[in-house]
């Protein structure tokens, strides 16, 4: 069974910093890229960072140089950690696993609230 779980939301003041966590079981973590998404309201999902199964990085516009996403292949884990915080990063904040080889399978948690505010 694929499980996605994330954690480490919550609510933080503007300039604070918060590490997400997507615990994940029932697939082979180490073939898959992961992908962390996020949703405010009345906006569509957008991809706000991406790590790929040989552990290069990508990052939205918005985000770049404040947050970090990372994996630990022996934890199955992979994380987001966000500094310097904005009200604007407000959002549900998804995990998304993805693999590119036969069979092309994609799988997501469940979300994380993340809400900046004074």
């Amino acid at each position: 069974q694929v499980q996605l779980v994330e954690s480490g939301g919550g609510l933080v003041q503007p300039g604070g910093s918060l590490r997400l966590s997507c615990t994940t079981s029932g697939f082979v973590f180490s073939c898959y890229a992961f992908g962390w998404y996020r949703q405010a309201p009345g906006k569509q999902r957008e991809l706000v960072a991406a790590i790929t199964s040989g552990g290069s990085t990508n990052y939205a516009g918005p985000v770049k140089g404040r947050f970090t996403i990372s994996r630990d292949n022996a934890k199955n884990t992979v994380y987001l950690q966000m500094n310097s915080l904005k009200p604007e990063d407000t959002a549900v904040y998804y995990c998304n696993a993805e693999f590119y080889g036969a069979g092309r399978r994609s799988y997501w948690g469940q979300g994380t609230q993340v809400t900046v505010s004074s």
